[in-house]
């Protein structure tokens, strides 16, 4: 396996342990991470993000396979089955994930999912009605940043 495969895998079993640390270990400095609930973070904002949701998470259960991994980029499929904590409904997100590296570590990450379909599975009838509008992923996207400032207020 490529370096990088073996980096792409250390971060996804990591994040099967909760443990948020060695998952920010795999990002690069520079580092840039994209996805359809927080929107684009930087290299600090998205260690933070993986340490509130690994903090926060009850009963997750990620799966992942690396697709793809070479000097340039890589490709993840990884799924996570977990309780949304503002409802409580049960979620089952499927994620497509593209990475790029620098210095043998993770120098761009983007996570791509049906946001429509998460939200259904999130929201309940908001998600249904909603989860296509801009509006809404917006709100969403506005509720994950405080949520993420607040944590990373509370833990420096």
């Amino acid at each position: 396996m490529h370096p990088h495969g073996e980096l792409l895998t250390r971060f996804y079993e990591a994040f099967q342990r909760r443990d948020a640390e060695a998952m920010g270990a795999c990002y690069h400095d520079d580092a840039v991470f994209m996805d359809p609930a927080f929107g684009r973070l930087k290299a600090a904002e998205a260690r933070a993000m993986w340490a509130m949701l690994c903090a926060r998470a009850t009963e997750l259960e990620i799966t992942f396979e690396v697709r793809h991994a070479d000097e340039g980029s890589g490709a993840v499929h990884w799924e996570a089955r977990y309780p949304f904590s503002k409802t409580g409904r049960r979620v089952h997100n499927v994620i497509e994930a593209q990475f790029g590296f620098h210095e043998g570590k993770i120098l761009a990450h983007r996570d791509q999912f049906d946001f429509w379909r998460w939200s259904r599975q999130a929201l309940g009838l908001p998600g249904l009605l909603l989860g296509w509008s801009p509006f809404l992923k917006k709100k969403v996207q506005a509720e994950a940043r405080i949520q993420l400032a607040k944590f990373m207020a509370q833990h420096g």
